[in-house]
């Protein structure tokens, strides 16, 4: 996805349009810390990984399995536009997937 450096939009705190600076940000996704997949050690503290049975991420596995596990190629990410004039930013374009993100 090529994307240009600066483009011609409408501010909303300018009230019209203006020439605008184009940043890709990434999305600064995170899990939950009390989720089972959190990856951190507050759910395994409330005993998750422990008991009879299947235990699922903390159950033995081989070396490979936690690259196997992962399913998505692509990350997302954010485009924020900065006014020129007021030099306010605004998220606008919020997780698009593309592979490669190329500003010209």
């Amino acid at each position: 996805m090529k994307v240009p450096k600066t483009t011609n939009r409408y501010c909303p705190y300018c009230k019209k349009k203006t020439d605008q600076k184009i940043k890709v940000v990434g999305t600064g996704f995170s899990r939950g810390v009390m989720t089972r997949g959190g990856g951190r050690a507050r759910a395994k503290l409330r005993g998750l990984g422990i008991g009879i049975g299947n235990l699922g991420k903390w159950g033995s596995k081989p070396a490979q399995a936690k690259h196997k596990r992962k399913s998505k190629t692509t990350k997302k990410t954010n485009i924020m536009y900065t006014c020129k004039e007021c030099g306010k930013s605004k998220y606008q374009k919020k997780g698009q997937r593309a592979g490669k993100v190329i500003q010209e």
